[in-house]
């Protein structure tokens, strides 16, 4: 079997879920168990907050996920960095399916909380958001130079070194930030912003460091 055919079976596996989703939207439609308004929104309690129309929340999901799976697909095609792709093309499929595999896993929620199952949502979003945020925690210092995946500020974009080191920091930047995160879930209602706050300071730490890094190599000063 050659690249190009493990290649196809590799994406087969985000479009065997959009297409499930796509079949579970059409089954639905129609069905009577769903009400003409479903749950769309939830607040910081993890209580149903906004409803929108039946045909919105079951065709809104399959869409966007498909959107953003293509969109993935043609960032490569476009990225003046376009050859660096092939150095972290295991890792960018990755993204792919764990942003997919998020879509899905939502929907599957609003469905059920749609015919009456009552789980308190952050229960859900926090351990799942929690996982995505330490997949890309991993995935991130595999990650090379370009203008759409990854932490992008003026100084990674100029260098490689900056690039990588500021790559490996925010890798376990983002682990740690999503083990705090994790640990909101047993904080009630303050649980949700623990997240959130944990989520946004390992998101920002690395944006810095990269400034850090780049003024420490000198660059600066080589720039001018």
């Amino acid at each position: 079997m050659n690249k190009k055919h493990i290649g196809i079976i590799k994406e087969a596996i985000p479009l065997t879920l959009i297409f499930i989703m796509a079949v579970l939207a059409v089954s639905l439609f129609k069905a009577p168990c769903l009400a003409d308004k479903l749950p769309s929104h939830w607040n910081a309690a993890g209580e149903i907050d906004g409803y929108s129309g039946k045909s919105f929340v079951l065709i809104f999901y399959p869409l966007l996920t498909l959107g953003v799976y293509l969109l993935m697909l043609l960032l490569p095609k476009i990225d003046p960095f376009r050859k660096n792709y092939e150095k972290f093309k295991t890792p960018y499929y990755f993204m792919r399916l764990f942003i997919v595999v998020l879509f899905f896993a939502l929907y599957c929620y609003t469905l059920l909380a749609a015919i009456g199952y009552k789980f308190n949502i952050m229960y859900f979003m926090i351990p799942t958001l929690s996982l995505l945020f330490s997949g890309f925690g991993f995935i991130m210092p595999k990650i090379k130079r370009n203008y759409f995946v990854g932490i992008r500020t003026p100084w990674t974009l100029q260098s490689d070194e900056v690039w990588e080191r500021t790559h490996k920091f925010g890798g376990k930047a983002f682990i740690v930030g999503s083990i705090i995160g994790f640990l909101g879930i047993f904080f009630g209602e303050n649980g949700f912003w623990i997240f959130i706050i944990a989520m946004i300071a390992a998101s920002l730490i690395p944006l810095g460091y990269s400034y850090w890094v780049y003024r420490k190599l000198g660059l600066f000063k080589k720039k001018g």
